[in-house]
């Protein structure tokens, strides 16, 4: 790993603070020595994930269900409290289908 690092920063090193001039010191004493990278070969494609919706997520939060279940209730109670409404006025709005049969309104 040092190798590398070194190897990474050398050219680097050189631009920035080029050799001293000097008649005692070889112009390429510190060169690193670098070996040629192997060819990388040819690099396995993955397989797309499919796109995940919410609702195909098993992990639901639960004061979301919670929240569902609470204004499907309140919808329920609205429509019985209004058929009570309208039956005490003399509007029937009943429901058609009582115990599996259907009644006239």
């Amino acid at each position: 790993m040092l190798h590398a690092i070194a190897r990474m920063l050398d050219p680097l090193l050189r631009l920035l603070w080029p050799p001293p001039p000097g008649r005692h010191r070889p112009p390429c004493a510190h060169i690193l020595s670098v070996r040629p990278l192997p060819e990388p070969g040819p690099r396995p494609v993955p397989a797309p994930e499919p796109y995940l919706r919410g609702e195909d997520s098993p992990l639901v939060r639960p004061y979301l269900l919670a929240h569902e279940r609470r204004q499907a209730e309140a919808r329920r109670q609205r429509g019985r409290r209004r058929a009570l409404w309208l039956a005490v006025h003399g509007i029937d709005i009943g429901p058609r289908v009582i115990h599996g049969r259907e009644v006239a309104a």
